[in-house]
C-alpha cells in the first residue's frame, strides 16, 4: 500500500507539518502552525524570514495577513 502524501509540508524546506523541528503556535499541534503565509504553511523562523525574503525579491508581498491555513484549502 502506498503512503499516503502530506498534505501540510512547509512551502521553503517540504518539513511535514507536525514532524520533529516544526513550530507549532504554543508548541500544540492543536493550536496549529506558528508561521504562515498566504502561499502555505512554514515550520521556522528561519524558513519564514527566508520566505519574506524571496517574496520581497519578487516584490510579491502580502499586502493583508494570511488567513488561517485549516480554515481553507491549499
Amino acid at each position: 500500500m502506498l503512503a499516503r502524501p502530506e498534505k501540510y509540508r512547509c512551502i521553503e524546506c517540504g518539513l511535514p507539518y507536525g514532524a520533529d523541528g516544526f513550530e507549532l503556535h504554543y508548541g500544540l499541534i492543536e493550536n496549529g502552525p506558528a508561521y504562515w503565509s498566504d502561499r502555505g504553511l512554514l515550520c521556522s523562523p528561519a524558513c519564514s524570514l527566508a520566505h519574506h525574503r524571496k517574496r520581497a525579491a519578487e516584490g510579491t508581498l502580502p499586502t493583508e495577513p494570511a488567513p488561517n491555513p485549516f480554515e481553507t484549502d491549499f
